[in-house]
């Protein structure tokens, strides 16, 4: 057998073929060896804290300093350009793209304003610019609760671990107006020391206590979910100190809420038309995650809304928290291999279909709502009218379970199907109710559906004065907005000094 040496000594060219290819292979692994250096020396130098956080620390611009890239992405959440063809993170007036929801909320402050979500980065602007929060005692409905502010920003955790709890929550929503100054960000959902993911809002963990679980010893990826079911979850203010509660003691459908709500006979107010005891869904959208495909799968919140990123080398979990139809690649593409245009077309498709039964629910719910307001008109009993009510009540809470949550019909598109489909079932029999009441009262026309093509419209028929309410805004936001900010600009100051 011929050895290398031999081949070598025959062809002398070959040696130094060799000694070529050693060399690039060398030069390549020193390349090699020299990025793995600098980006270790790059990620030890980008994650060396500049400045000590305290367990509370609510300026995200702090936590920034220490984590920039982070903190640079969730500043995009600023960017309200994105729209899909249902909302997007503009600011959308949801009471002009759908007056139904006026009439379905007459007596309560949603039929005065309600807004599509913009990002993270706006909860404190938005929600003092909203009409449901007009002022220290609201426009018209009393003083709104102080727990309104729980989700809105990491000042939350730091006034709750000052004064307690509960104590947070009875007061009212403008006795801590000047302590709630910044938008959500670090601290609701990281430990200033090891950057852990970490439950800040004390309502989750009870609610899954109740349930026998101890969500502290949660995985990673399981709190890569909930932390953000701190706030994207059905609730309800609790009692006459208003203490935040999950109702979750049955477990996350839309029955199963149904069911808690009903035995602690709670309703969140009384329909101004029909006299139903309403109940109104928030935005259950980590109840209807749960319940679909993604979730079972063990897929994340944060795998397609904060998903993972690099830069330079580095990777990071990107902070510009937003639909995925806006970052298809990097959320939808890890798994599914399908074109952009065709993941898109998938996600309409099913709200379209979901949308326009959705629409027909609606429908039926604004007839049932001005049907009984006649019979109660042609002296129906409250005997009479009970299960009518009942019919009323449960089929709207199904509607708003699957309208209220933000992106229902991507998370879950047949738990929502068969949602809407049970209540359309329910306010029908309810109809009938209501159609043979109304028989025997001696009514036999059809009670007219209301013009109500406008927000406008559909405001002056349930009998809103939307001028006074405009006006007692406008004061809000000029007198005691402006007093708030002053006094957080104080503490911050004597925060740094």
């Amino acid at each position: 057998m011929t050895t290398i040496r031999e081949k070598v000594e025959k062809k002398p060219w070959l040696g130094w073929l060799l000694f070529a290819v050693t060399v690039i292979v060398v030069f390549l692994l020193g390349l090699l060896a020299s990025s793995i250096i600098e980006r270790r020396a790059e990620a030890l130098f980008a994650y060396t804290p500049r400045v000590e956080l305290s367990e509370f620390e609510p300026r995200n611009a702090e936590w920034g300093k220490n984590f920039p890239r982070e903190y640079q992405s969730y500043l995009q959440t600023t960017d309200t350009s994105f729209r899909s063809k249902y909302n997007g993170s503009a600011w959308i007036d949801m009471l002009e793209v759908d007056p139904r929801m006026v009439v379905l909320w007459a007596g309560y402050s949603f039929s005065k304003d309600y807004n599509q979500a913009r990002g993270h980065a706006y909860a404190i602007e938005d929600i003092r610019q909203i009409l449901r929060t007009g002022g220290p005692a609201g426009p018209d409905d009393g003083p709104m609760p102080n727990t309104c502010w729980s989700c809105k920003g990491p000042d939350v955790p730091r006034v709750m671990a000052e004064v307690g709890v509960a104590e947070f929550y009875s007061g009212t929503w403008a006795s801590r107006g000047e302590e709630i100054v910044n938008p959500i960000g670090c601290a609701d959902c990281h430990d200033p020391e090891t950057m852990n993911l970490r439950i800040t809002r004390p309502a989750l963990i009870e609610a899954f206590e109740r349930m026998g679980k101890d969500v502290t010893k949660a995985s990673h990826q399981e709190m890569r979910s909930l932390v953000c079911a701190q706030c994207h979850v059905e609730y309800y203010f609790k009692g006459a100190g208003n203490y935040l509660t999950h109702p979750w003691d049955n477990g996350f459908k839309a029955e199963e809420m149904e069911a808690y709500y009903d035995q602690a006979q709670f309703s969140d107010w009384i329909h101004s038309m029909s006299r139903a005891p309403m109940l109104k869904a928030q935005h259950p959208g980590y109840e209807i995650y749960m319940t679909g495909i993604h979730a079972d799968r063990g897929v994340s919140c944060a795998d397609c809304h904060m998903p993972y990123t690099s830069e330079g080398g580095m990777k990071f979990t990107d902070h510009h928290v937003r639909s995925p139809l806006d970052n298809v690649a990097n959320s939808c593409q890890v798994c599914h291999r399908e074109e952009t245009e065709k993941l898109i077309a998938n996600v309409y498709q099913r709200q379209d279909q979901i949308i326009e039964n959705r629409d027909q629910l609606e429908r039926l719910l604004v007839r049932a709502h001005t049907e009984a307001q006649k019979a109660w008109e042609l002296g129906a009993t409250e005997d009479e009218m009970k299960e009518i009510l009942t019919a009323i009540r449960h089929a709207q809470w199904r509607w708003d379970y699957a309208a209220a949550s933000h992106g229902a019909s991507f998370h879950s598109p047949v738990e929502v199907s068969r949602t809407i489909a049970t209540a359309i079932d329910i306010i029908q029999e309810g109809r009938i109710r209501l159609a043979r009441l109304l028989l025997n009262r001696g009514f036999t026309a059809e009670v007219p559906y209301p013009d109500i093509t406008t927000k406008a419209q559909a405001q002056q028929f349930i009998g809103l004065d939307m001028d006074a309410l405009n006006a007692a805004k406008a004061l809000f936001l000029q007198t005691l907005v402006p007093v708030w900010d002053s006094i957080a600009a104080e503490r911050h100051a004597s925060w740094d000094r």
